[in-house]
């Protein structure tokens, strides 16, 4: 008994997307769509070996070329929403009792912040604005 050539590359194709599951690296999964591009190819237009090689070689290095980079970039981005003490930085300010290199308090967000001065040399007075450039537990520091 003979076994197509088309079977053969969906084998391939499910032990690619084994390995993708078990190694979770996404270039696995791209290989495994080359190889049911070379089954296709292989069920509908027959083709010798040759063919179905060069069309398996060319899908996966098209994914690769084109999927992977993106993906890089996407996962190199940072959340464009920022939560919790993150969201805070970079915010402004107001200083409700004298703050300076050891500490004070501001308003920041609708509540009561301690707060240090990143210079230690510099005060700001009660209604000044100030900048939040870091928050150390909670404290904030501004300038």
């Amino acid at each position: 008994m003979e076994i197509d050539a088309w079977v053969w590359w969906l084998v391939g194709a499910t032990g690619l997307g084994i390995a993708l599951v078990v190694t979770a690296m996404p270039e696995l999964g791209m290989l495994a769509v080359g190889a049911v591009a070379a089954s296709v190819t292989a069920g509908i237009f027959g083709g010798d070996a040759v063919f179905q090689v060069l069309v398996f070689v060319a899908v996966s290095t098209a994914l690769l070329a084109v999927v992977r980079p993106i993906a890089n970039r996407h996962r190199a981005q940072r959340p464009q929403y920022a939560t919790g003490v993150d969201a805070l930085k970079g915010r402004q300010a107001v200083v409700l009792e004298r703050v300076d290199g050891s500490g004070g308090r501001i308003k920041l967000a609708g509540e009561v912040w301690s707060a240090r001065a990143l210079d230690t040399g510099r005060t700001f007075e009660v209604g000044e604005e100030v900048d939040v450039v870091d928050i150390d537990g909670a404290t904030a520091i501004v300038m």
